[in-house]
């Protein structure tokens, strides 16, 4: 692996990842603020300092070792999640699902904006290629989020929405699998699963939904 790209990949993508993460995570503690649960602004996790959220291992070490080790082929990493108590909540079943969609919302909102800004430096007719793929990487970095996230199995936040939505009975047996949920995530990554049978078609999906929302942008920025 080559230091000098390392250190220009890390240098372009820094921003993007630390505002994705601090966003998600605030959206979290924010959501379950709304709907009666404190526990996350008690610890001061509705916060947009992102020291608040970086996890040592998860979020700098685990993706620095992986992106070396795979020569950026493979790419994984993970924030401090927020604490919710979910018998807190006004309604927990129905209000689980609204704090745990808050974060991948979060995320989708921040790949618009990037998106905007990518279309504002089109037709301004800035050439410096630092900042368009900068603009790039946000865009990325966030439609990843948002995607992985979804996906619906505990502990993401897809897993949570899905037990909200499903009736009791068939909520409790998901639930079960959240202690060995992040093993079974991380062998399903590991395996491709994910990647091809989630990841690709839902991002190629949300890419498009994407450039729709910001085809007025797009056709000014030309």
């Amino acid at each position: 692996m080559d230091f000098a790209q390392l250190i220009q990949t890390v240098s372009l993508y820094a921003i993007p990842v630390l505002l994705s993460i601090t966003l998600h995570e605030a959206a979290h503690g924010y959501a379950a603020k709304r709907l009666g649960d404190n526990t996350a602004y008690m610890l001061g996790r509705v916060t947009l300092n992102p020291l608040k959220h970086i996890d040592p291992v998860g979020t700098i070490l685990m993706p620095l070792l992986l992106y070396v080790a795979t020569s950026g082929a493979f790419l994984f990493g993970y924030a401090k999640p927020v604490p919710v108590r979910f018998g807190n909540l006004r309604n927990p079943k129905r209000d689980m699902i609204w704090v745990a969609l808050a974060g991948p919302a979060a995320n989708f909102f921040q790949a618009l904006i990037w998106g905007g800004v990518f279309y504002l430096l089109q037709g301004m007719g800035v050439s410096e290629r630092f900042f368009i793929e900068m603009a790039q990487g946000g865009i990325l970095v966030n439609v990843v989020m948002f995607v992985f996230n979804l996906f619906p199995l505990p502990p993401l936040d897809g897993g949570r929405i899905l037990v909200g939505l499903l009736p009791y009975r068939e909520a409790v047996l998901v639930s079960r699998i959240e202690p060995w949920g992040f093993f079974v995530v991380m062998a399903l990554v590991v395996s491709g699963v994910v990647s091809s049978l989630w990841m690709r078609p839902l991002m190629s999906l949300t890419y498009e939904v994407i450039k729709l929302l910001l085809s007025p942008l797009a056709a000014i920025a030309v």
